[in-house]
C-alpha cells in the first residue's frame, strides 16, 4: 500500500508542477514576497572582509539594486557568501504558497482521510520540487536583470568618456609615472605627431628631482607645451608633486596640468597598432604618447583600446563577456559617427569604427592616403580598394574632409542630399561657402520650399541647421579641475572642506571624483540634490566638474564620502577606525547599504490579498 501511496504522491506532485496558471501565480508571488537573504559561510570571516556589508544582510529581491546583487553573487561564486530565498511562512503550519497550492487544486482538511495525505502531498510539491525550481529561476532572472543594468552603466559612461571635450590646438606633454625605471616623457603637437621623447628620474632610487624638473622646462620652453597630463598608475602622486614644483618654479611657462587614467596605455603600448603608428618609439615611451593623446582627443585615442580595458564599468567582470563587448563596440561606433571623422587625419583604429568601413577597408585607407597625399573630396573615396558604392553610401555622412574642394565635405550632409544644399544655394544666388554659416540668412529659410520625394521637413530642417554650424563638434569645451592647493593627499583633507573635482565614474549609486588626492571620493546618490534623484547620470556624468563637500574621511580604509549638498552638515573629525557609512573608493567600489531589521527585511503583505491577486493569475 505504501508503494502505492508514494507513486501516487509522485504522480500528484508532477501534476502541480505542470500547471503552468499555477506556477506563473507561485513566480509573481515569490518575486514580490521574496526575500534574499545572505549569509557568511561558516569560517570564512577572515577571507571575506571584502564581503562584510553582506555577512547578515536581506532585502526584497524584487528591490536589489544590479551593483548589490552582482556583489552578492560575486560572493557566492568565491565561496564566502550562501543567498537564501525566503519567504511569509503564513497562517499556521502551511506557507502562503502551500495554501495557493491547495486552493488551486481544491484541496483542504475536511477532516477526510485523506486529506491529511494529501496536504503533505501539497508541502512536498512546493518544498522539494516546485521551490527548487522557481528559487533558481528568480535567482536566474535578478542576476540577468543585474548583469544588463551593469553592461548598461558601462555603456553610459563609456560614452560620456569618448565624447568628453578635447584639448584642440594645444601641445601637449605627457607622463607615464614610474619609481625605478623612471617617468617616461612625450610631447605631441596639436595634431598629435611625437616631437620629442625623454625619461627623467626625479623618484627613488635616483632621485635627480632638480635635473627632472630642468628637463621638463627645457621641453615645455622648446616645444611651447602648455597642458601636462600625467598618467594615474604607480608613482602618480609623486609625479604630480614633481609637475606642481614645476608650474611655481616656472610661472613664465603658464602650464596647467591634469592626471589622466592610463587604463589601457600598456595594453596599447606593445599591440601591433602600437608597433605601426610608433615604429621607431620604445615600447615604454608608447605609453607617455598615449597618456597625452587621450587628453588632447579622447575618442580618437581611446578607440584603439580594448573598451572593456578602459574600466569604467561596475562588476564589468561577473557579467556575460560577449553581451558586454557587442554593447561597448555599438556605443564605440556610435560616439565615432556622432563627432565625424577627419578623413586625412583618422587612425585605421578610429576608421574601422565608422559604420560601413571594415578593418580592411580602413587599412586601405590609410594606404591610399600615404601612397596619393591627402584627400580632396569624399568621392576619392571610392578609388580606395575594396571600397564599393555600397560601403560609400553608409560612411560618406561620417567622413570629413577639411579644407578640401567642397565645404559640404567637410560637414555632416551626406552627399546624397547636396541636391538640397544645392536648391538652398540656387535661391540665395550666393557660393556655398558664403551661405554655410549665415545664420540669420538660414533661420529664415522655410524648410518646406526645398523638399523632395527623397528629403522631407524634418531632414531639410537638419540639413539647415547643420549649414548654420557645419562640422559642429558636440563635445564640450575642455576644461581642467582647480585643485585646492595644499590638497594633495587624503591626509589633507578635513570634514567640511568645500572642492572642485571631476566626476571620474559614474554607478547606480553615486558618482566617483577626482580632488586631486589620488583616491577618489564617492558622492551617494542620496547626497546628490536636495531632492530625490532616481538615476546619479541625470545629475552628472563622466568628465564634469563639480563642487563637493568633504562629508567624512576614513583613513584606515581611505574611503572619502563627500557631497554634493554644499550646505550639509557634517562631522568635524576624521575617522581613523572604519566608518559603518564611509563610502568606498576604490576602483571597484563595495556597496553602502543599511542593514534591515528582521521586521523590515521580510516583505509585509496581506496574506488573503496575495492569495486572492496569485489566483486570480491562474
Amino acid at each position: 500500500i505504501q508503494g502505492a501511496l508514494d507513486g501516487a504522491r509522485q504522480i500528484l506532485m508532477e501534476q502541480f508542477a505542470e500547471d503552468a496558471a499555477l506556477v506563473g501565480g507561485l513566480r509573481d508571488y515569490l518575486w514580490e514576497n521574496g526575500t534574499l537573504k545572505s549569509t557568511l559561510i561558516e569560517g570564512k570571516e577572515q577571507e571575506a572582509a571584502k564581503f562584510k556589508d553582506y555577512f547578515d544582510y536581506a532585502e526584497a529581491i524584487r528591490k536589489v539594486p544590479s551593483h548589490r546583487a552582482l556583489a552578492l553573487f560575486r560572493g557566492r561564486a568565491e565561496g564566502f557568501l550562501r543567498l537564501d530565498l525566503e519567504v511569509d511562512q503564513g497562517t499556521g503550519e502551511s506557507s502562503a504558497c502551500e495554501l495557493m497550492i491547495a486552493q488551486r487544486m481544491g484541496i483542504e482538511n475536511r477532516g477526510r482521510a485523506a486529506d491529511e495525505w494529501l496536504l503533505k502531498t501539497v508541502a512536498w510539491s512546493w518544498r522539494i520540487k516546485i521551490f527548487t525550481h522557481l528559487d533558481l529561476e528568480l535567482k536566474l532572472r535578478l542576476r540577468e536583470y543585474a548583469e544588463a543594468e551593469a553592461i548598461r552603466v558601462f555603456g553610459s559612461n563609456l560614452s560620456d568618456l569618448l565624447l568628453a571635450a578635447p584639448a584642440v590646438n594645444r601641445t601637449i606633454l605627457g607622463l607615464d609615472p614610474g619609481l625605478r625605471t623612471g617617468v617616461k616623457v612625450a610631447v605631441v603637437d596639436s595634431t598629435g605627431k611625437v616631437l620629442e621623447t625623454a625619461t627623467i628620474y626625479p623618484h627613488a632610487p635616483n632621485r635627480q628631482w632638480d635635473k627632472s624638473i630642468a628637463q621638463l622646462a627645457q621641453l615645455s620652453a622648446r616645444h611651447k607645451v602648455s597642458l601636462v597630463s600625467i598618467g594615474n598608475g604607480t608613482a602618480s602622486r609623486e609625479t604630480d608633486k614633481l609637475v606642481i614644483e614645476l608650474i611655481k618654479r616656472h610661472p613664465d611657462l603658464k602650464l596647467r596640468k591634469v592626471v589622466t587614467s592610463e587604463a589601457g596605455a600598456s595594453v596599447y603600448s606593445a599591440s601591433e597598432l602600437a608597433s605601426l603608428e610608433l615604429p621607431d618609439l620604445d615600447v615604454s615611451l608608447r605609453g607617455a604618447v598615449s597618456i597625452a593623446r587621450r587628453v588632447q582627443d579622447p575618442l580618437a585615442e581611446l578607440v584603439k583600446i580594448d573598451p572593456k580595458a578602459i574600466g569604467v564599468g561596475q562588476y564589468q567582470h561577473d557579467v556575460n563577456q560577449s553581451y558586454l563587448a557587442r554593447a561597448l563596440d555599438h556605443v564605440v561606433e556610435d560616439c565615432v559617427n556622432r563627432v565625424g571623422v577627419d578623413l586625412n587625419t583618422a587612425s585605421t583604429a578610429l576608421l574601422n569604427r565608422v559604420a560601413g568601413i571594415s578593418q580592411v577597408q580602413a587599412r586601405n585607407i590609410v594606404n591610399y592616403r600615404e601612397e596619393n597625399g591627402l584627400f580632396r573630396n569624399r568621392k576619392a573615396l571610392l578609388k580606395v580598394p575594396r571600397m564599393g558604392a555600397k560601403s560609400y553610401e553608409q560612411a560618406a555622412g561620417f567622413l570629413r574632409v577639411i579644407g578640401g574642394e567642397n565645404p559640404l565635405d567637410a560637414s555632416a550632409v551626406h552627399p546624397e542630399a547636396y541636391p538640397v544644399v544645392e536648391r538652398i544655394i540656387a535661391q540665395a544666388g550666393r557660393s556655398v561657402s558664403e551661405v554655410i554659416g549665415d545664420r540669420d540668412y538660414l533661420r529664415g529659410l522655410k524648410p518646406a520650399d526645398f523638399t523632395d520625394k527623397y528629403f522631407g521637413v524634418p531632414t531639410v530642417s537638419d540639413i539647415i541647421l547643420e549649414l548654420e554650424k557645419p562640422g559642429r563638434d558636440p563635445r564640450g569645451e575642455f576644461k581642467t579641475a582647480s585643485f585646492q592647493e595644499g590638497v594633495a593627499k587624503i591626509s589633507d583633507l578635513h570634514s567640511g572642506m568645500i572642492l572642485e573635482g571631476s566626476v571620474t565614474n559614474v554607478t547606480n549609486f553615486g558618482a566617483f571624483i577626482d580632488i586631486g588626492v589620488h583616491q577618489d571620493g564617492l558622492v551617494h546618490i542620496s547626497a546628490m540634490s536636495e531632492t530625490y534623484v532616481k538615476d546619479p547620470r541625470n545629475i552628472v556624468k563622466a568628465g564634469d566638474l563639480v563642487k563637493v563637500k568633504v562629508m567624512d574621511v576614513d583613513l584606515e580604509r581611505h574611503r572619502i564620502a563627500l557631497s554634493m549638498r554644499l550646505d550639509e552638515r557634517c562631522d568635524q573629525s576624521i575617522s581613523k577606525a572604519p566608518q559603518k557609512h564611509a563610502h568606498s573608493v576604490s576602483t571597484k567600489p563595495k556597496p553602502s547599504i543599511r542593514r534591515q531589521s528582521t521586521a523590515e527585511s521580510k516583505p509585509q503583505s496581506a496574506m488573503a490579498a496575495a492569495l486572492k491577486g496569485a489566483l486570480n493569475k491562474g
